[in-house]
């Protein structure tokens, strides 16, 4: 199974740049991951959030792969425990999924286009964190549900 992750926006931090390429290294042992960078597009007088994200979407859209089955990072998607959220990929292991993608996007969320092409929706809190600081903490937990789902001593309950 490939996971392809969208991103829109760059990662600025070299400490988050750092621990999303460890993580993607560790989980090169059990699937390919690709990032895929979108351009963040930047706010002024002339474009609306809607407009925004709207363009955003466009090039969301694009990148996403084909037979590809599309989680959205989303406030009000579904929270899952480690454990859950390894259920989820050993379950689309199972089911021949080839291509998952997960798409976290910019300052301003998803389009309604976005949305309804993607209606399952993942929560990593209530709280909000930044979209960079997210992008670590979804290859962190991609990594950790191969370790659950490989018996590896990774993670503790």
């Amino acid at each position: 199974m490939k996971i392809t992750v969208i991103l829109v926006g760059k990662t600025n931090e070299e400490y988050l740049r750092t621990g999303i390429q460890k993580y993607i290294d560790r989980i090169k042992f059990y699937s390919q991951v690709v990032l895929v960078e979108i351009p963040e597009l930047k706010t002024s007088n002339k474009i609306s959030q809607d407009e925004i994200k709207k363009k955003e979407g466009e090039l969301i859209k694009a990148k996403i792969p084909s037979q590809s089955l599309v989680y959205l990072l989303d406030e009000n998607g579904k929270e899952f425990t480690s454990r859950q959220f390894a259920s989820v990929i050993q379950n689309n292991m199972n089911n021949s999924v080839k291509d998952l993608c997960f798409i976290i996007g910019g300052a301003y969320g998803f389009s309604p286009e976005i949305y309804a092409i993607a209606p399952s929706k993942i929560s990593f809190s209530k709280m909000t964190f930044s979209h960079q600081m997210i992008r670590l903490f979804l290859v962190e937990q991609i990594y950790r549900a191969f370790s659950i789902i490989n018996n590896l001593p990774y993670h503790h309950d």
